[in-house]
């Protein structure tokens, strides 16, 4: 890895199948940082996530995610690049037939996961991180959204990540709540000393939680920007 740098994009080009989203991409994700992605739908801020865990390639530039060259990146490669990333969607993406112990263990198991005490002690451990440990055995539909959204980030947290990925976590979540997830991600990544980086629309939670911001814009991705 280079120096601190979790993420290290340079002169990056991303398409989404032939059509240009962002065009030389100049970016650095330290060890620590907490990071601010915004940018109007569209923008490309999805796409930029999907380079970073592997899921677009590049096709011009150099990149490097947590010690991986994303311009050498084989498919059999990619697992293991999102085991050393948290990933966190708007839409919980929860197993709806399996309790919240389940769908971690589930996770876990496909990861690699096989001693059976090391899976349910890493259970506990992360729902404790999130203030979650007396749910264990509950179905998603008996948890709140900001609930489901803390499960979500605990199996985020499973393999240890050095960077958690939010995309728009807190689009289906009241103003209350949103600041409880945000400021959940931001403990973490104090106390774990993980990277997190949200991509989000609202600009209220920013100014809640001032910090380092990223936008894209007009094909660009512009660091270290100021919102009035």
């Amino acid at each position: 890895m280079i120096g601190n740098s979790i993420i290290k994009l340079s002169g990056v080009d991303i398409f989404q199948q032939k059509h240009l989203v962002l065009s030389n991409v100049n970016l650095h994700i330290d060890k620590n940082d907490f990071v601010w992605l915004i940018g109007q739908t569209g923008s490309g801020k999805s796409s930029l996530l999907k380079v970073i865990y592997g899921d677009l390639s590049i096709s011009s530039g150099s990149g490097i995610a947590c010690g991986y060259d994303l311009n050498k990146l084989g498919s059999k490669e990619i697992p293991f690049l999102r085991r050393k990333l948290g990933i966190v969607f708007q839409d919980f993406q929860l197993l709806t037939d399996r309790s919240v112990e389940q769908n971690l263990h589930f996770v876990m198991r496909a990861t690699g996961w096989t001693d059976k005490k090391l899976i349910a002690d890493r259970t506990l451990d992360v729902l404790e991180k999130v203030g979650l440990r007396s749910k264990l055995k509950k179905m998603p539909h008996e948890l709140s959204g900001g609930e489901q959204q803390r499960v979500v980030i605990a199996r985020a947290l499973l393999n240890d990540p050095e960077i958690i990925l939010a995309d728009e976590p807190t689009g289906n979540l009241d103003p209350d709540t949103s600041e409880e997830i945000v400021l959940l991600l931001k403990q973490i990544g104090q106390q774990l000393g993980t990277a997190v980086i949200i991509a989000t629309h609202d600009y209220h939670i920013i100014r809640t939680f001032p910090s380092r911001i990223i936008k894209c814009e007009n094909s660009k991705v512009l660091e270290d920007v100021q919102i009035a």
